[in-house]
């Protein structure tokens, strides 16, 4: 039997939230009229501290609608290298938007500072992109799963604000940061322009994320959904999975980081593995190895899938369908290829 460590969108709906899709009431999500759409989409935007919220098949849409709600072409965008938007989106927001992605370094961990957001931000000018928007990602991807401080995210939007700049909070593991600070979600998300939260990324739920603003804005992201073909119908069959997620599957993401802090510290026994268990904030193991694409390959033909991400790196994501007997097992795999 394999164990999927390869991300955290990996999980089967349980047979709770099986249910609770089976029995949901629903109507045309188009006119506004699903109950359990328009429950969810309160829900969130209460959560995240907005005024309103609106349900999307995907994070990457939330994402995508956000950067064209916030810029006009030949805008640009700052964001840490390696985010989703830049890494895993296609290009869309050059496709979508006509935007440039301005990016930052962030080696340690993938949080940026507020000084380094003034210092690429470009002063006004006929010849040069406008700097209209700040994106953070929370938790940090690429970064290993890191959790923006509370203070450190007040400080870059502060220096957006400072700079006539929106604001913009990928969301899509957003509660593994609150399970793992006690920090609030509103707390997190309330201050920028939008932000988004994701049911699939370690909620278990099979599809879905909301991107919450102020009503004008949300208004105006129907408009947009629609254009780029987010229009469902029915669809509380799916909402119900992401109101069960936020019932059932928030505080037991406790669980998924002490499994990956026990990966984490196996790891860092191992010769031919390099890896700061200390770094290891919530659910993601990202470590280093000679030959990463040799090492995953013989990791699958064990029996454990995980992803390589970039050069000398690789990624284990833990979740809800890995229990700390998995973890075991995984760590006997890894000893016998790395050991």
């Amino acid at each position: 039997m394999t164990i999927n460590l390869y991300s955290d969108t990996q999980t089967r709906p349980s047979d709770g939230m099986r249910q609770a899709m089976a029995t949901a009431e629903v109507a045309d999500e188009q006119r506004r009229l699903d109950p359990t759409v328009n429950a969810l989409q309160e829900r969130v935007a209460e959560l995240l501290g907005h005024e309103a919220a609106l349900f999307l098949p995907s994070g990457t849409m939330c994402n995508q609608i956000a950067i064209r709600l916030h810029t006009r072409p030949g805008d640009e965008a700052i964001l840490e290298r390696y985010s989703h938007p830049i890494i895993a989106e296609a290009g869309g927001a050059a496709a979508h938007s006509g935007v440039m992605m301005s990016p930052i370094d962030a080696p340690d961990g993938g949080m940026f500072t507020a000084e380094q957001v003034e210092a690429i931000a470009r002063p006004a000018s006929r010849y040069s992109p406008r700097s209209r928007l700040v994106c953070v990602e929370q938790t940090t991807n690429y970064g290993g799963g890191r959790v923006w401080p509370l203070e450190q995210i007040r400080a870059v939007l502060d220096a957006a604000s400072r700079l006539g700049m929106k604001s913009h909070l990928d969301g899509a593991r957003l509660m593994n940061a609150v399970v793992a600070s006690g920090v609030p979600a509103s707390d997190y998300a309330s201050g920028f322009t939008s932000a988004w939260l994701d049911f699939t990324k370690g909620l278990g739920a099979p599809v879905g994320a909301c991107l919450a603003g102020s009503e004008e804005l949300i208004e105006e992201a129907w408009r947009f959904k629609q254009m780029m073909g987010g229009a469902f119908r029915q669809a509380g069959v799916v909402a119900a999975a992401g109101l069960y997620a936020l019932d059932h599957n928030v505080e037991r993401l406790a669980e998924d980081h002490e499994n990956a802090r026990a990966l984490a510290e196996g790891l860092a026994a191992m010769p031919g593995a390099t890896i700061v268990p200390s770094k290891v904030e919530t659910n993601i193991v990202i470590f280093e190895v000679d030959d990463p694409a040799d090492v995953v390959a013989r990791m699958l033909a064990d029996g454990l899938e995980c992803q390589q991400m970039g050069p000398g790196r690789i990624r284990l994501v833990t979740h809800m369908d890995v229990d700390r007997a998995d973890i075991e097992r995984a760590l006997e795999v890894l000893s016998r290829i790395l050991g």
